[in-house]
């Protein structure tokens, strides 16, 4: 099994008590698929993605990815792992506005201490796959909102991870430029056999799913 939860348990104090953020959710992601989560405000979809790889803890549950449990490891050894095997886009991009494209792209590579050379040379060929060779020296309040976020996916897959995890990645988007990154995320998916877990609130992003995942008040119901 690529990615499994069993029983995962997220709290928060409450008014003297606790509220379960997640439910004891379980679930079973194989590589490849492309998941979509969905579900009303608050019913624990951002919160199960940023769980998953330790960005938020979990009360209780088990995570366990490639086949070894990762709930229980060090935050360094978490970080390594996001390093080399997740990818991120966010709803609100998230680039840095004082570095160009290239630059932006760039970032997760420089984490991983990749020469500088090869940082340059597989950025410039993840932008070409994007579309975006012609804006590798634009910052980024020089690009459309559809551009940006196409700077975001390759900046999610340049340093090419097992998986990606999306968090609302068309929310800023009008419905032509939405339909266009849902279709990029698709290619992704199936040419480069990387698995995406997306949450989204739109219906239209949620029929992309491979597999489907629908929160309420922390469980995964029917």
């Amino acid at each position: 099994m690529f990615l499994q939860g069993e029983n995962i348990l997220k709290q928060y104090p409450h008014n003297g008590g606790f509220i379960n953020a997640l439910d004891k959710v379980s679930f079973n992601v194989d590589q490849g698929d492309f998941v979509t989560v969905t579900g009303p405000s608050g019913s624990g979809k951002s919160t199960l993605l940023l769980s998953l790889f330790g960005l938020i803890r979990l009360s209780s549950g088990t995570i366990i990815f490639n086949g070894k449990r990762i709930d229980n490891i060090s935050d360094r050894h978490l970080t390594d792992i996001r390093k080399k095997s997740v990818g991120y886009i966010l709803q609100s991009f998230a680039l840095i506005p004082y570095l160009t494209t290239i630059q932006n792209v760039m970032i997760p590579l420089a984490l991983e201490r990749i020469p500088q050379k090869e940082q340059v040379k597989r950025a410039t060929e993840i932008l070409d796959y994007v579309g975006l060779s012609d804006r590798i020296e634009h910052l980024p309040r020089e690009l459309s909102a559809g551009q940006q976020q196409r700077v975001a996916i390759a900046r999610s897959i340049v340093h090419r991870p097992q998986i990606i995890m999306a968090d609302e990645p068309t929310g800023n988007l009008d419905p032509t430029l939405s339909l266009e990154i849902l279709e990029f995320l698709k290619k992704i998916n199936r040419e480069n056999k990387i698995t995406i877990m997306m949450v989204t609130h739109s219906p239209v992003a949620a029929d992309y799913g491979t597999m489907k995942l629908h929160l309420n008040e922390g469980k995964i119901v029917n």
